[in-house]
């Protein structure tokens, strides 16, 4: 028996004019002889291949106490499998010990059991596909949900099906120790001190320690303190210095608006200069060079307006496949539709930061959020702002891994420290809070690192 017996009529056919989910018996077959033939062969197909990838519930079976061998160090063969499959009650289930002789008599040759296994997983997928599509189809035509949930759901399906060929759900805790080690062995191979995302500002990060994957990420001022300037400024620096894609969310200036203000950090330009079209030749020279410099950079930016949660998730899902995202930032919070028209503003806001920090841990990257705050700090004669001040929802300092806000001492009095910028890290659920002081340079629109470092006093009352 050859490769050709892969062509098996049972991957797709029709019984009595009903059709069968995508399959192929032969080939679950054969990767389960070619393990019993040759042990080392489970090596190269376990990363590949979970038991749910097989469409027998008895080839399930048999692969899940092969891999349970494999796993305490011992050799699969036909007695210790009939054992384990004995000792979980399962022998008789499967048709017992002549089955399992059966498949290793029947397997074609053990090296090539990797190319069965990959058949195994492709029926998986396509069977996996159809489960979906039959899902859309329903949805389309029960009429009851909105089109925009519709598509959001149907997308989240392929998707989940491309993340699950990647890496099996990790369930269990040696699976989620063994991740952990991983990650903290990362930590220490990276160069640098901090093992997250660095924002380009040195005592930031040192705060922070960086931003880390799956954070959601709050940023809230009053307005015209800079916060779009501050993520520009963060977004310039991760998809320059870190080559890292980022995606902006621009829900309330146009694209066009936010490249200007990029051009300005970039070439170090004044904005009101540029605005008004007045620049020296050195200028236009400087403005060309950082024009072509952002259009190498691995940055994108959407501006369409009253973008939902689905619509946000849906581009990043694509983003992240086709362009390895690795930071999100949403300008701002308060001007993404809600998908529940009917409920309060507050369930509204809670709903959209739940959503918002499940993206963060779908896609496995930071997700940094600009929020407003309310009046109360206005009426105080302390104007640093505090957590009670989150606008309209508790549910945004509740989600949020952390909360900074940033806080310029001249917008309230212009001889209080001018140029002075503070990051008030009022929540850090992995960390310490403190305030990191930054310059803010108001011409070209940016923050650079401050000679005064972290207050040393830790924020407290926030």
């Amino acid at each position: 028996m050859g490769l050709l017996v892969m062509a098996d009529s049972n991957s797709r056919g029709s019984i009595g004019g009903a059709h069968l989910p995508p399959q192929n018996l032969v080939a679950e077959r054969s990767v389960l002889g070619s393990v019993l033939l040759e042990n080392h062969a489970i090596d190269e197909i376990a990363d590949i291949l979970r038991p749910e990838h097989f469409y027998s519930d008895i080839h399930q079976s048999i692969y899940a106490a092969i891999l349970r061998l494999h796993e305490s160090n011992r050799r699969s063969d036909i007695v210790t499998l009939a054992e384990e499959l004995d000792a979980r009650l399962q022998l008789e289930d499967i048709g017992g010990a002549p089955y399992l002789i059966e498949i290793l008599e029947t397997v074609p040759h053990a090296a090539h059991a990797k190319y069965y296994a990959e058949i195994v997983r492709d029926k998986w997928i396509q069977r996996s596909l159809t489960n979906v599509c039959t899902e859309i189809l329903r949805d389309c035509y029960s009429g009851s949900d909105d089109t925009a949930e519709v598509l959001d759901r149907a997308e989240k399906g392929i998707f989940q099906i491309l993340a699950d060929q990647e890496s099996g759900a990790k369930l269990s805790m040696d699976e989620i120790m063994l991740a952990t080690l991983d990650r903290i062995n990362a930590r220490a191979g990276k160069e640098g001190s901090i093992s997250g995302l660095s924002t380009g500002f040195e005592e930031l990060d040192r705060q922070t320690n960086g931003f880390q994957s799956a954070e959601f990420i709050i940023i809230a001022a009053r307005p015209s303190m800079g916060k779009t300037a501050f993520v520009c400024n963060v977004a310039e620096y991760v998809a320059g210095a870190g080559e890292t894609a980022t995606l902006i969310f621009s829900l309330e200036q146009s694209k066009l608006e936010l490249a200007e203000r990029f051009l300005c950090i970039r070439a170090r330009l004044d904005g009101h200069r540029l605005r008004k079209g007045q620049l020296e030749p050195a200028e236009r020279h400087a403005l060309m060079q950082a024009s072509s410099e952002l259009s190498e950079l691995p940055l994108f930016i959407d501006d369409q307006p009253g973008r939902t949660v689905g619509q946000i998730s849906a581009i990043c899902r694509r983003l992240k496949r086709r362009n390895n995202l690795g930071l999100v930032i949403i300008d701002y919070l308060q001007l993404i539709e809600s998908d529940d028209k009917r409920a309060s503003r507050e369930q509204q806001i809670a709903q959209i930061t739940r959503r918002l920090k499940g993206i963060a841990k779908e896609c496995e990257l930071p997700v940094i959020a600009l929020s407003q705050l309310n009046r109360g700090v206005e009426l105080r004669e302390d104007k640093r702002p505090r957590l009670a001040d989150l606008r309209e929802s508790g549910a945004i300092e509740q989600d949020a891994d952390i909360v900074m806000f940033l806080h310029r001492p001249d917008a309230y009095n212009p001889d209080d420290r001018p140029g002075l910028a503070e990051i008030v890290v009022a929540k850090h659920r992995s960390g310490p809070t403190g305030i990191v002081n930054l310059q803010w340079k108001r011409e070209s629109m940016r923050f650079t690192n401050h000679d005064g470092g972290i207050d040393p006093n830790i924020v407290s009352g926030f």
